[in-house]
């Protein structure tokens, strides 16, 4: 497995927006749309409420983000002691390395130390690699919550945590 160094960082420390820049332009990529338009402030990834992650590779460049913030029960659906994965995203030339997945497993793990019961995340259609992700770690179909609620290509998943 390759040399990955999980490090905790602000949502708006600049490799986290670097990657935030590169995983946006892939969504308008794949949905024509511009980019996620969820709503996301730094502090909402501010621990004990949440984390963002980044990973970086033998040479210290960043290769994988993710992240996580607390919700509760809301008008957006959500349900009292979510975590909300969000802006999971591996470059494109680290990909097939299994990052993805151990970025998911350190996210679970913090989440739950947190005091989180549900990890929740919303994804769409034509990202099927994260649908399979999600799937083959034990994520199922949930009622849909968030910005994209409403879309028929939005898909919702939870796992209890």
């Amino acid at each position: 497995m390759p040399s990955m160094n999980i490090r905790r960082v602000r949502f708006d420390h600049p490799d986290a927006v670097k990657l935030n820049d590169e995983v946006q332009a892939e969504y308008h990529v794949r949905y024509g749309d511009g980019g996620d338009a969820t709503s996301l402030d730094a502090a909402d990834f501010d621990p004990p409420r949440g984390v963002y992650l980044i990973a970086y590779d033998e040479h210290d460049r960043p290769v994988a983000t993710g992240g996580w913030r607390s919700q509760d029960s809301n008008e957006e659906g959500n349900e009292d002691g979510d975590a909300e994965l969000k802006r999971m995203f591996v470059v494109a030339q680290a990909r097939g390395r299994g990052l993805a997945r151990r970025m998911l497993a350190a996210l679970e793990e913090d989440a739950r130390a947190a005091g989180r019961v549900r990890m929740v995340l919303e994804t769409g259609t034509k990202q099927p690699e994260a649908i399979a992700l999600y799937a083959s770690s034990g994520y199922e179909p949930c009622a849909k919550f968030g910005y994209y609620r409403h879309y028929e290509d939005s898909r919702c998943y939870a796992k209890q945590l």
